[in-house]
């Protein structure tokens, strides 16, 4: 393309005289600044890895948090106020977590 380019120019030149021959060349240079650019871009392309996007992992702590806490909790709770101990605090429990979960929707 960019002969094919030049020799139009060329023949312009010679059909419009000295006068235009700015112009041309300006416009011959955008025309292969262009393909060039295209060129390489084309070139980075192929060579480049694709990356993949990291996973999500931020629920992680929250689901480690909520067993670390709700082991000793329950053995608490049930041992001081019975199933209605273990009820309200695996409650809570659930109550953050759906909490986090419905926040992370919303980003």
């Amino acid at each position: 393309m960019p002969r094919q380019d030049l020799r139009a120019t060329l023949e312009a030149r010679r059909d419009l005289g000295p006068d235009y021959e700015d112009a041309l060349v300006e416009s011959f240079l955008e025309k292969l600044d262009r393909e060039i650019t295209a060129r390489v871009q084309a070139e980075v392309a192929s060579q480049s890895p694709k990356v993949q996007p990291k996973p999500d992992m931020t629920h992680i702590p929250i689901a480690l948090g909520s067993m670390g806490i709700g082991i000793p909790l329950t053995a608490i709770a049930a041992n001081f106020a019975g199933a209605a101990g273990l009820f309200l605090a695996w409650s809570g429990i659930v109550v953050i977590n759906v909490a986090y979960a419905l926040s992370r929707r919303r980003r």
